[in-house]
């Protein structure tokens, strides 16, 4: 079985190794016998999403957003229908905050997002950034563990990853974390985040293959070393609320 993965923007959205899921999403599909091809995406123009079976666009500063936003004005609609329809991707800080309709910096200046999906994003200037590690328990996936560091505070109705145990995730309110719509994922967790979560991970190969061959046999593979990383940080970062 073969899969393409367009990673966006690699030369300006790699925050805080967010490179190191791309290179997650590969050995795993390696070790299951899946050839993933991998495709950096630096100029929109006259590419096709329907070309690609899965999407990953990492973190960047306000700048670097700005500019991918821009990229991405140039297929919005195609990439809003190939969401709609279930195509599978991460996004990861900036990268989940320009599918909302804006971004407003700290200074009050508001960036226009793609407003793919109905949410939005804020800097406070009297508020502090939002960084540490993160616990997260979720329904779907279990106990998920990053690193967090943003100024923007992200509000929406949408499903989330889950509940904030430790951190602080979209905002420092509601304590719930990222966005799941269909087989999109918004996060803010960096580290990068696929590595010590692999249903993650996973959860997007399977989609993929579905989408592209129906149902599909997904075996499973020794995560030993990925589960005994996660639950390492899990249980430390429990530790500190007792």
């Amino acid at each position: 079985m073969n899969l393409k993965l367009y990673h966006f923007m690699p030369d300006k959205l790699n925050l805080y190794g967010d490179i190191g899921n791309v290179i997650s999403l590969k050995k795993r599909c390696e070790w299951r016998g899946i050839n993933l091809e991998i495709e950096n995406i630096t100029n929109t123009t006259g590419i096709k999403l329907s070309d690609c079976d899965m999407f990953f666009i990492g973190g960047g500063s306000d700048r670097e957003q700005a500019i991918a936003t821009e990229q991405f004005s140039k297929i919005k609609n195609e990439f809003k229908s190939a969401i709609d329809n279930g195509a599978p991707a991460l996004t990861i800080c900036g990268g989940y905050q320009f599918l909302g309709e804006y971004y407003k910096t700290a200074d009050g200046e508001k960036l226009a997002g793609l407003n793919i999906l109905d949410f939005y994003t804020e800097s406070i200037n009297s508020k502090p950034r939002l960084i540490g590690n993160i616990l997260v328990e979720s329904d779907k996936f279990g106990d998920i563990v990053g690193f967090e560091n943003h100024g923007g505070r992200t509000y929406h109705n949408y499903e989330t990853l889950g509940n904030v145990i430790i951190g602080y995730g979209n905002n420092d309110d509601d304590k719930k974390e990222g966005l799941l719509y269909n087989n999109l994922i918004g996060t803010y967790l960096h580290g990068p985040i696929l590595p010590k979560n692999p249903k993650i991970a996973d959860y997007l190969i399977k989609a993929a293959l579905e989408n592209k061959y129906g149902s599909v046999d997904f075996s499973n593979i020794n995560d030993d070393i990925e589960f005994t990383a996660n639950k390492y940080m899990a249980d430390k970062l429990r530790a500190t609320l007792k």
